[in-house]
């Protein structure tokens, strides 16, 4: 069930080149079910416009979310500038999130690129309460870019690519994969679709869960604007990624 509330902001941060930090104390967290679920919200009364951004982390006993965005335009660059103890309309959770509860697996791979990275934390933290070994993989364009690589090391191990090479692997993701192989049951994926369609391909012979981070519409699934194809002979043909995603079974959608 989605909610909206004015949360309040407790800490506002930059965290790496454009990319912020920010928590929120509200009843929304009570109602997070799974990671990988976001929030939709309104920055600015004046922009009718909501943002959908993913949950980062959720601590109930302190009723406290948090996000982490990246300034792409307008509306992100106006969020910046939001002072801690300012209030904004939340709107959420949204979207279905990794169905942690169905997991058995011993051991996980995470998979995250760029802003496709935030939702993967909180994942991390419910599989390690499972008791499920986690081994990260993070993606970022370059050294100044990348950020929480010490949170993910508090929760197994860590590896970091960039494109440019300023800082751990030089490449993508996908270039780190093979090397991991044998050590690990399944993996899930958090990031752009072009990335996603790489990670799949690359790990073929392993189920795992897709979450699609792409511009949405409406957030709510009353529009189109985030409809992905599903495979052929499929009753419906698509798949919203604000409704039906933003996290799906791999080969559920074709990317």
């Amino acid at each position: 069930m989605m909610i909206r509330e004015d949360m309040e902001i407790l800490s506002h941060e930059l965290v790496a080149d454009k990319t912020y930090k920010m928590t929120l104390k509200g009843d929304m967290p009570s109602h997070v079910i799974q990671p990988g679920q976001f929030v939709h919200i309104l920055i600015d009364s004046s922009d009718s416009l909501r943002r959908p951004i993913s949950i980062a982390d959720v601590d109930l006993t302190s009723g406290t979310l948090t996000i982490l965005y990246k300034v792409l335009g307008k509306g992100t660059a106006s969020m910046a500038e939001k002072p801690v103890g300012e209030h904004l309309d939340v709107l959420g959770p949204g979207g279905n999130g990794y169905p942690i509860e169905e997991v058995s697996a011993s051991r996980a791979l995470l998979v995250g690129g760029g802003i496709g990275v935030p939702p993967l934390y909180y994942l991390a933290k419910q599989l390690k309460e499972k008791g499920i070994d986690v081994t990260t993989v993070l993606g970022f364009q370059h050294a100044d870019a990348v950020f929480f690589e010490d949170e993910f090391r508090e929760l197994g191990e860590v590896i970091v690519a960039t494109n440019d090479g300023s800082y751990g692997s030089k490449g993508f993701v996908t270039d780190i994969l093979p090397s991991l192989d044998g050590r690990f049951d399944t993996y899930f994926s958090c990031g752009p679709a072009v990335m996603l369609k790489a990670v799949s391909e690359t790990l073929d012979d392993f189920d795992g869960y897709l979450s699609i981070e792409e511009r949405l519409g409406c957030g709510v699934g009353a529009c189109f604007a985030c409809v992905v194809p599903a495979p052929e002979g499929d009753a419906k043909g698509y798949r919203k990624i604000c409704r039906d995603g933003p996290v799906f079974r791999t080969g559920e959608v074709i990317l």
